[in-house]
């Protein structure tokens, strides 16, 4: 064999694994709540727990999102969370509604533009006092509330609805939050 048809071989092994395989996905598209009212969804969240990811591997406890609306539509993002060595580390970024054909459920958030992450509300309490936030590769998983705690009942259900949705919640890591 020459070296051209080597090279050829050897990149189209590579790229093989990238292509799609009819059928090799068999979980159910991801569902999100229908509709949500952003600005009751506006205020502070405390994480009550998470799939494991590398942008918060420095998180120990005490972990809160915040959202404010802006005028322009978009929405500030503010991350916070309690290092183990008891420092305060934040991150600040720009939310705003994936498309106008989904619904504003399906949100795009960014840290570090030009890059967006799907930020999809999946599970809300009618009355704005928990929300799961998840996204459509299940990689990622959040459980939010408006307080610090979360009654274990209501956490069990939540966590029944995700596994209906795909998640594995296995891995899930429970937060910490001081008084």
């Amino acid at each position: 064999m020459t070296n051209r048809t080597s090279l050829i071989l050897l990149i189209l092994g590579m790229m093989l694994p990238a292509v799609p395989i009819p059928g090799a996905n068999h979980q159910a598209p991801m569902k999100v709540v229908p509709l949500v009212d952003l600005t009751r969804y506006a205020g502070k969240w405390y994480e009550i727990a998470r799939l494991p990811n590398r942008f918060q591997r420095d998180c120990a406890s005490d972990t809160t999102a915040s959202y404010v609306l802006r005028k322009d539509g978009r929405i500030t993002v503010v991350n916070a969370c309690r290092t183990s060595e008891g420092r305060v580390k934040s991150a600040t970024g720009t939310a705003r509604v994936a498309s106008g054909k989904e619904p504003n459920t399906k949100l795009k958030v960014t840290f570090f533009w030009p890059f967006y992450g799907n930020y999809w509300i999946i599970d809300l309490d009618p009355d704005y006092k928990w929300a799961v936030v998840g996204e459509p590769d299940r990689k990622y998983f959040w459980i939010l509330s408006r307080e610090p705690r979360l009654d274990d009942t209501l956490y069990q259900q939540i966590l029944d609805r995700a596994k209906q949705q795909g998640y594995d919640v296995g891995p899930l890591v429970k937060t910490r939050h001081t008084p």
